[in-house]
């Protein structure tokens, strides 16, 4: 199936969610920086990436519930859809609410900000794990005209495998 929102031919949703998931992701290693060293400066590190982290998990969202409200129902990929859309809801949640927290004292967290961001790391690791098997098992977001040898986006729509021994004869 198809992602219903590509750029330059590729699902747009999969190109933004790498910097959600890199930004808190990263927070969380500042973070840890800041509990094992004591570095203030960390801990502000940490504060503002997951600033842009929620920003970032804002601006990819709708690109995938356009992607998810494409999918048929009753099939294991619009369920699958339906936990790592929900859960990176929870995530973004559990990193707003350690974001919350950390106002005004960003310097020093207090420890249910820790919790709550080492929560939504491990959440992401699994919704991550969810939207590989939504691409990689179920090939949502895939043309459906992939191969090993299909030409570039860049050249225009994709054409169904001629010969997947080599290069199509004849162009």
């Amino acid at each position: 199936m198809e992602s219903k929102v590509r750029v330059f031919g590729h699902p747009l949703h999969q190109m933004l969610v790498v910097f959600p998931l890199g930004l808190l992701a990263t927070s969380v290693v500042f973070d840890l920086i800041h509990l094992i060293g004591g570095s203030v400066s960390a801990a502000t590190v940490a504060y503002a990436l997951i600033a842009a982290g929620l920003v970032g998990g804002l601006i990819a969202a709708p690109w995938g519930t356009i992607d998810w409200l494409a999918i048929p129902r009753g099939t294991r990929a619009k369920a699958i859809g339906a936990m790592h859309g929900g859960g990176n809801v929870v995530v973004l949640l559990l990193f707003a609410a350690s974001w919350w927290l950390r106002a005004g004292q960003a310097t020093q967290p207090p420890t249910l900000a820790w919790v709550l961001s080492f929560a939504g790391a491990a959440l992401a690791l699994v919704t991550a794990w969810l939207g590989g098997e939504l691409v990689d098992r179920l090939g949502v977001g895939v043309s459906p005209h992939a191969h090993l040898n299909a030409r570039s986006s860049l050249d225009g729509p994709a054409e169904p495998a001629r010969d997947l021994a080599g290069p199509a004869q004849g162009r």
